[in-house]
């Protein structure tokens, strides 16, 4: 992706997130300037990976193929410093975008429509050898527990959620003319280097160009404290 289309991005989603009423903590404010000043009483934010994080999957067609994350909280699986056991994370699905088929092997996740347009997962078992089974999803939905048939988009309007757990296939699309989507995420920690099944597979972190300098630094960019 190029440095200004991660930029965009980023504002875009600002935008979104005042619009829902919702407010970011700090550190998703500071400049690049301002991360080269910040010390070691920082390095909850550097080591979890809080903060932006923009991917086009590798693909190379943001506004097709995309996500715009912000992780608010998370703990380590592998490092006993953080003791959290839990993740949150805020995402961008502008309508007509979509973000790809994968499930994680750790992580159990809710995912909350915040405001804006209607989100669509659809929703796969995985088989034995971790492709789409044809087999009856069981759906856990705000109190509610129901089976779709294999590949069922489950719509979510503002404020409804679903519980996506280890092995469970999933995508992210907006109903067409619903408009962008705010999503929330609270899941158990969460390990965007080591646990997500794409399938088909694809890339999760994007190559920068830079063509213009950084509004905000995304979460693997930080500098090391001084």
């Amino acid at each position: 992706m190029k440095r200004s289309e991660i930029n965009k991005c980023i504002k875009d989603m600002e935008r979104l997130v005042k619009e829902n009423g919702f407010h970011l903590p700090p550190f998703c404010h500071w400049t690049p300037e301002e991360w080269e000043m910040k010390g070691h009483e920082y390095d909850e934010i550097r080591d979890n990976m809080l903060g932006w994080d923009i991917t086009d999957y590798g693909l190379g067609d943001w506004d097709k193929i995309g996500f715009a994350l912000i992780t608010l909280r998370n703990g380590s699986r592998n490092n006993p410093k953080y003791k959290k056991i839990y993740a949150e994370k805020l995402l961008m699905l502008k309508e007509g975008q979509h973000s790809p088929m994968h499930f994680h092997w750790a992580k159990s996740e809710d995912i909350i429509n915040r405001g804006g347009g209607t989100l669509i997962i659809h929703v796969y078992n995985s088989d034995d050898n971790e492709e789409l089974a044809d087999t009856d999803v069981c759906v856990n939905s705000d109190g509610r527990s129901y089976y779709v048939p294999a590949g069922t988009g489950v719509e979510l309007k503002p404020g409804e959620s679903i519980t996506l757990w280890p092995n469970q296939y999933h995508d992210f699309d907006v109903k067409p003319g619903t408009g962008d989507v705010l999503i929330g995420e609270v899941s158990m920690c969460n390990d965007d280097n080591v646990d997500n099944r794409f399938n088909p597979e694809v890339g999760r972190f994007p190559k920068i160009e830079e063509d213009e300098a950084p509004y905000r630094l995304l979460c693997n960019e930080y500098p090391a404290a001084k």
